[in-house]
Parts: C-alpha cells; sequence; structure tokens
C-alpha cells in the first residue's frame, strides 16, 4: 500500500504539484519521468560512469525507478543518445518531462528536489548559449576576452546568491552550482589560445597576460563529487590539451600545433599521471586520451610506443585489457589485410558472413540508435555519395546489442533496408573490427581486402579514398 501511494504521490508531483510533498524515504530516492516522442523504448541512469539499470518505458512513455540507496550527487540519465545529469539526495522524488525534439530545452523537473535541478538545467542551457556567442569574442585580444568572461561570471554568481537566498539548499549543491559558474569560466580561457591564435604558434602562447591562468593554483584535480558533471569534465579536457601543449614546446623543435604528434600525445598522459591522483578520474582521463589518439592514427608503431606509456600509468585492469586488445586488433586491420568475416544478420534476420555480399568496392558505416545524430548525418552523406559513386556499394552497420530495434529505428526515417545489417553477435564483432569509435569508416576491396580501416566519410580527403578504392 505504501508503494501505491508513492507511485501515486509522484504522479501526482508530475502533473502539475507546485510544492514539494514531503514524505520521508530515508536513504532511497526516485527518479521518474514521460519522454515525449521517444526515440527508443528505454532509459538509461548511471553514477560514476556505472551503468546502474535500463528502465523500460511503459505504453504511456513513463517511468519509474528506485534508488536504494541514494549516494548524494550527480546522475546521469540517457534517452536515444541524448544525455543530462540530475542532482540526487536522500529522499528525493523526482519526475521529469522532457520532448526528445527539444531534449535540453523541454526539460522540466517536479517533485521533492526539483528546485535544484531546475536551476542546474537552466544553468546548463545558459552556458550552452554563452559558450556559442562567446565564440564572436574569440578574436578579440586577451584583456577584451577576459573582461568579457569576468562579467558574464558576475552576473551568474548574482543569481545564484539570490537562488541561495530564496532556498534552502545542501552544502553538496551549493558546491555543484558555483562548480558550474567557476568551470565553464575556466574552460573558456582554456579553449581561448586555440580560438585565438588558431594554429596555437609557440611565441603566441607566450604572449598571454602573465596572469591569465592565474586560477590553475587552486584546480582540484581529483574532485570526486564533480568528475561527471560537464562543466568540470570540460575544462579538464581543453586543461590537459593547453597544458600538454605547453609542455611539448618546451621539449620539441615544433613551433607549430600537431594534435596527432606522439610526443604531444605522450606528454597528455603523462600530465595526467601527474596531476591526478584520485583513481577513477585519473584512469578515466588516461582512457580517453588513449582511445581518441588511437582512433586519429594509422601509425602502429607509435601506438605500440603509446600502448607502454599508457600501461605504466593506468591502473585499470578493464581499461588494460581493452586497449591491449584493441591494437591487436588494429594491426589486423592492416591495409591488404583481409575483412574479418564476421556474422550479421540482414532485413529478414537471415545470418549471413559478410564476405557473403561484398562483390564490389565496399564501404563500410556503423551506427547506432544511441548516437541519433550521427546516425542521421552519416545515413545522409551516404545518400549522397551512392549518387556520385555508383561504383561504390555502402553498406551501414548496425552495432546494437539489440537484435530487434534496430530494424524498427530504420523504418522510422524510412531508409532502405537492402544495405542495412547488424552484427549477430555485437561485442565479438566490435573487437574484430577494432571499434573503438562509431565514427569509424572501413574502406574494402571486391576480393574483401582492406584498403583503410580507419577513414571517415567527413574528412575532407574522403572522395578522393573513395577514388582510389574505384581503381584498386
Amino acid at each position: 500500500m505504501k508503494q501505491f501511494y508513492l507511485c501515486l504521490l509522484l504522479m501526482a508531483c508530475f502533473w502539475g504539484c507546485k510544492k514539494d510533498a514531503k514524505i520521508d524515504l530515508g536513504d532511497n530516492g526516485y527518479l521518474g519521468g514521460e519522454i515525449i516522442n521517444p526515440n527508443t523504448r528505454f532509459v538509461t541512469i548511471s553514477k560514476d560512469h556505472t551503468l546502474l539499470d535500463t528502465i523500460l518505458l511503459d505504453q504511456n512513455n513513463r517511468f519509474l525507478y528506485k534508488i536504494t540507496p541514494v549516494k548524494p550527487g550527480l546522475y546521469t540519465f540517457s534517452h536515444g543518445g541524448e544525455i543530462q545529469m540530475v542532482f540526487l539526495e536522500p529522499n528525493d522524488s523526482i519526475m521529469f518531462r522532457l520532448n526528445t525534439i527539444d531534449f535540453d530545452e523541454s526539460l522540466v523537473y517536479t517533485g521533492i528536489g526539483a528546485k535544484e535541478n531546475n536551476y542546474l538545467i537552466n544553468m546548463f542551457i545558459e552556458n550552452e548559449h554563452i559558450n556559442h556567442n562567446i565564440l564572436k569574442f574569440s578574436q578579440a585580444s586577451p584583456e577584451v576576452f577576459q573582461k568579457k568572461l569576468d562579467s558574464i561570471r558576475t552576473e551568474q554568481s548574482e543569481k545564484f546568491s539570490a537562488f541561495n537566498s530564496k532556498y534552502t539548499t545542501s552544502a553538496l549543491f551549493k558546491k555543484i552550482a558555483l562548480a558550474n559558474i567557476d568551470y565553464n569560466y575556466y574552460a573558456l580561457k582554456e579553449l581561448y589560445p586555440f580560438t585565438f591564435y588558431g594554429n596555437s604558434e609557440l611565441k603566441n602562447l607566450e604572449s598571454l597576460p602573465k596572469n591569465f591562468y592565474d586560477y590553475r593554483a587552486k584546480i582540484n584535480y581529483n574532485d570526486d563529487a564533480l568528475k561527471d558533471y560537464f562543466p568540470y569534465y570540460m575544462f579538464l579536457r581543453y586543461h590537459f590539451n593547453n597544458i600538454a601543449l605547453q609542455k611539448h614546446f618546451k621539449h620539441s623543435n615544433d613551433s607549430i600545433f600537431n594534435p596527432k604528434s606522439l610526443d604531444y600525445n605522450l606528454d597528455k598522459l603523462e600530465l595526467v599521471d601527474s596531476l591526478v591522483s584520485n583513481d577513477s578520474i585519473k584512469n578515466y582521463w588516461l582512457n580517453y586520451y588513449a582511445l581518441r589518439y588511437i582512433n586519429s592514427t594509422n601509425n602502429l608503431t607509435d601506438c605500440d610506443t603509446y600502448l607502454n606509456s599508457f600501461l605504466d600509468k593506468s591502473s585499470s585492469k578493464t581499461n588494460n585489457t581493452y586497449l591491449t586488445n584493441l591494437i591487436a586488433s588494429l594491426k589486423k586491420l592492416r591495409p591488404g589485410s583481409e575483412l574479418p568475416n564476421t556474422i550479421v544478420t540482414n532485413k529478414d534476420n537471415e545470418e549471413l558472413h559478410i564476405h557473403d555480399f561484398i562483390k564490389h568496392p565496399t564501404v563500410i558505416y556503423f551506427w547506432s540508435f544511441n548516437m541519433k545524430n550521427h546516425f542521421t548525418e552519416s545515413h545522409k552523406k551516404v545518400q549522397e555519395l551512392m549518387q556520385k559513386y555508383p561504383e561504390i556499394d555502402f553498406i551501414a552497420m548496425n552495432i546494437d546489442k539489440d537484435d530487434k530495434q534496430w530494424l524498427s529505428f530504420l523504418k522510422q526515417y524510412k531508409y532502405g533496408l537492402d544495405n542495412e545489417f547488424h552484427f549477430k553477435n555485437p561485442e565479438i564483432s566490435r573487437q574484430a573490427m577494432a571499434l573503438n569509435s562509431i565514427h569509424r569508416v572501413m574502406l574494402i576491396t571486391k576480393n574483401k581486402t582492406i584498403v583503410n580501416s580507419n577513414s571517415n566519410m567527413f574528412s575532407k580527403t574522403f572522395e578522393e579514398e573513395l577514388l582510389g578504392l574505384i581503381n584498386q
């Protein structure tokens, strides 16, 4: 009866109550909501980079999930490739409503804990607008740029003070709200040299005002409460890139920035290792940069050097094994090697080997219904390329575990199904194809040999590669 009453209470909150309903949930909490125009039939909830559960939507596109016990802090929920965060504390019962057509802007919370989350989502949207508009000032002098940022920071701080005076909130929420303001400010300053100077020549970096990065002295690289928080994450990403570049210039003969340089990418690993002591945060960033680097290079000799440095610093057995196996798989995908003959299913749920239908020069690209933007953009691009290069077969491969939903997803967008396939055993096939990135594109000859296993259909040179494939 208590559970039934609680569900009714939560639904009442969701449908428009204006005050927090007071009910003692102990250390537990509830998160639920309604998704208008859902892209999939489920929502996932995570905490600290760990998946807690996958919850199916009911016939009304709603769900309700009990978290027991609630570890105070930021949780992540995702749907159809969109991700957003929610702040939860024990005794919270939060409901949200959103429309996937306008995911973030339509998101509204009700229930116990709603006021904090509505504040945070409004700040998230505001920061998105700020970050977009600030590009206009990125070509201004450092002094003008900093003055503009300072005025934005002051205005946001005043808004938070007004909110904090009106509502009683926890110390943890205050910390997260202030981090939102500070780390977005810091991130934009870290990004500034790359937008202002463009090629980031050493002499230009050295011309920044001496106090431009004074805030770096008080950065906490090991803040466990913020490790999943987007402003903190964005800051650390730009920050490590920036200080690695400064370090790289000190010991190399380069004066122009090359983001694919092995030495520069090794410098990033060294800096993460030296500055971060929290194992979870350190392993995350080591793995993040490793995957980014390996996906950007075709130099497997450099990959071996990079892997040795990574393994020396990473304490995650899972990450170490994955990266080692990934590079081993990449070595089997060198140009001239035979394409792995993995098992797939077609629109009629027939099992085939991938070699069975490669009869012409072929481009294989990959998609997931958890990454809607990439799905639509890649299919749109291929529609254009098919008209220009009729000699080439373009094969789309779904990599998701669900062996039925991929077809219904395609039918929503009215794409033809003849060149659409799905991995029968996604984990095995993804490892064989070294799919550490959904953006990877493979170019294959009519004889099933690999021309390039790590191309990108959105690169400027992709059509040159297609012409080369035709002439193989």
